[in-house]
């Protein structure tokens, strides 16, 4: 069994099962958006020590987690799985999600740079992804982004250090060049 370095933050128990049913790993629980001081301070020793990846659940809370980790952990590493991936019968989270979409999620993680600029706002919107979910959605998924909206794909693309010619690179290859 493939041991991961880092240590996993999840939201809850069955996060956790998921994860030691696939790879020998250590996590960090926040339960849910119960997310408090101490757990974050922990987060923040374990980033210094061995490393953190962020795995939550692909919906609004999964995000304000992240993002409330990533506020604290300088270079932090996410991993994303999709939406589509992770619905159960009653619910939706990394519990629910199939076994290939997350060992997907943790073999292309992506660390975010708080102090990158790669791509310009008038790039970004030359790219024709505003106004084009479809397209937009491609983009998240070529660079193992996640989801949001196209504001936070801006952010995202810039924190990860991709450029407009990468992306157009990308959809060309793709077959979704203009």
């Amino acid at each position: 069994m493939k041991r991961i370095k880092e240590i996993v933050i999840v939201e809850g128990k069955t996060d956790t099962q998921l994860l030691k049913e696939l790879y020998d790993v250590d996590t960090i629980e926040t339960h849910g958006l119960a997310l408090n001081d101490k757990t974050l301070e922990l987060i923040k020793e374990a980033s210094l020590t061995r490393g953190v990846i962020v795995l939550t659940d692909p919906d609004y809370p999964g995000l304000k987690i992240r993002n409330q980790v990533d506020q604290v952990v300088d270079n932090c590493k996410h991993a994303f799985v999709d939406k589509k991936d992770a619905i159960g019968k009653k619910k939706l989270g990394i519990a629910e999600a199939n076994k290939e979409a997350v060992k997907k999620a943790i073999e292309n993680v992506v660390t975010f740079s708080k102090h990158a600029e790669s791509i310009t706002w008038q790039e970004f919107i030359s790219l024709d992804i505003i106004g084009d979910k479809k397209r937009r959605m491609k983009v998240y998924d070529f660079f193992h982004l996640g989801y949001g909206n196209a504001k936070t794909l801006f952010k995202r693309l810039n924190m990860v250090g991709i450029t407009k010619k990468m992306i157009e690179e990308k959809l060309e290859s793709e077959g979704y060049s203009d």
